[in-house]
């Protein structure tokens, strides 16, 4: 048999020990934040039926959807006309859509709307939720994004109050103090803002072109913008208002200014504007980073329909958005349960990841795993080193025990590979004397304590 060289998919990722230990710190973090604002732990399934997830994150989304073949008895059945296709010479995508009835998730919000939709009976209302699992994207794969990657989202469903809002951008505001992360950016705009563009523009019947081509603007500077806005049927005066609106400039109380001047003829226009001010000026809590309205944030999918957020990362790190979100006050009327408004966010994990190891801001803590390695130095020692090794896991200090009886030469150097600071030696003259030596890899020092100190001893 041929030998097969290992590898993984394009824009898939093995994460080592060390680096899930980092990626663990970060998630942890992330929850805990969640779990003392009120949000609950919810976990939805890795696929859902196709129908579920086409035509909620425009053309765009639906052609970065991983779509999954049927099989077993369903494909066997679907051979004959697939076979037939082939020899048709018919495109064999066609028949890949004909007989694909699921699909990975594309994000956390579609999968939670649908169950809220099918457990409305059985929740709580307002329902806050947060779920952090991986989602699957067929993106081209580059630094930064992914194919496969994990999201963290917390979600507050049955409430129309504009202080959820301010809760979830203080959620961003928390994490990102707690992680270290100074300097990032809680930007915010309002899609009734943008409806109210296409309203003054002439072309509300295009809102969803407009919107997928400002979102652009980052990425491809204006002139391109203008341009795909001719390609998606604009003329030129509808064009030259939604330019006007995305030179708007200045504080947030001047953008507020100058979109009031411009979208006054526009109700709602006027009503984004309304509830980004509240937003903006409540005066609720103190933020480490302002929120900053900016007018040109669109997020491309069709699903949000009031506030927008994005989280950028701090200027100095070239990678983007880190974390984002918005309201969707007719999401689960998608799945028959109209009425239920609801607001979320979403972290970016991946891209955190990659901002924190850039800034080298992952504590020590978050890279250790073993603290302290107790010596095997024979039967005689193990026998007094395992009782003192649970004494140490009970009080939650990581601690093992070399697995074979070796040289000390070996031992060290498995310490020193996984970066373990404390070493425990209960050699023949420690165990004669009832006595424990324990030394600090990292400073050199080694000290020795009898066994009743041993309880006392500060492992830091």
């Amino acid at each position: 048999m041929a030998k097969i060289k290992p590898s993984i998919p394009q824009g898939t990722r093995d994460f080592g020990p060390q680096v899930m230990r980092k990626r663990n710190y970060i998630m942890q973090t992330i929850r805990e934040t969640f779990q003392v604002f009120g949000f609950q732990p919810l976990e939805t399934p890795a696929m859902e039926q196709l129908d579920t997830l086409t035509g909620k994150y425009g053309d765009e989304g639906d052609q970065l959807m991983f779509k999954i073949l049927n099989n077993g008895e369903t494909l066997n059945k679907a051979a004959t006309p697939i076979a037939a296709s082939i020899q048709e010479n018919t495109p064999l995508t066609r028949s890949v859509r004909l007989f694909s009835e699921k699909a990975l998730r594309y994000d956390l919000t579609i999968p939670f709307a649908r169950f809220v939709a099918m457990n409305q009976n059985e929740l709580a209302m307002p329902f806050k939720r947060y779920q952090m699992q991986p989602v699957w994207r067929a993106d081209k794969p580059q630094r930064g994004r992914y194919r496969e990657f994990y999201q963290c989202d917390a979600d507050v469903v049955g409430s129309n109050s504009l202080l959820n809002e301010i809760e979830l951008l203080l959620i961003y505001d928390t994490v990102f103090e707690k992680l270290g992360l100074h300097g990032h950016e809680l930007r915010v705009n309002n899609r009734k803002i943008l409806s109210g563009l296409a309203e003054i523009a002439g072309r509300p019947d295009l809102l969803t072109d407009i919107t997928v081509a400002i979102d652009k603007l980052d990425k491809i500077g204006i002139a391109k913008v203008k341009e795909e806005l001719q390609q998606r049927g604009l003329g030129e005066t509808e064009i030259n208002v939604i330019e006007n609106f995305l030179h708007i400039d200045g504080s947030n109380s001047e953008k507020l200014a100058q979109l009031s001047a411009l979208l006054k003829n526009s109700p709602t226009g006027m009503k984004g504007i309304e509830e980004i001010s509240f937003v903006l000026n409540a005066g609720l809590a103190k933020f480490s980073s302002t929120p900053i309205l900016d007018v040109t944030l669109a997020r491309g999918l069709n699903y949000y329909t009031g506030m927008i957020i994005e989280v950028k990362a701090p200027a100095s790190v070239a990678i983007g958005s880190i974390g984002g979100g918005g309201r969707y006050d007719d999401l689960t009327g998608l799945f028959g349960l109209p009425g239920i408004s609801g607001v979320g966010i979403s972290f970016g994990v991946d891209r955190i990841y990659d901002v924190l190891e850039q800034l080298v801001l992952f504590p020590e803590a978050a890279q250790q795993s073993t603290k302290v390695l107790f010596l095997h130095l024979g039967e005689a020692s193990i026998q007094t080193a395992f009782p003192l090794m649970m004494q140490l896991r009970r009080k939650g200090i990581p601690a093992e025990l070399f697995h074979e009886a070796s040289k000390m030469d070996k031992q060290l150097k498995y310490a020193d590979k996984r970066s373990i600071p404390y070493i425990v030696i209960l050699g023949d003259s420690e165990l004669a004397e009832n006595k424990v030596s324990i030394k600090n890899l990292n400073t050199r020092e080694q000290q020795t304590v009898t066994l009743e100190d041993f309880e006392l001893f500060a492992f830091e």
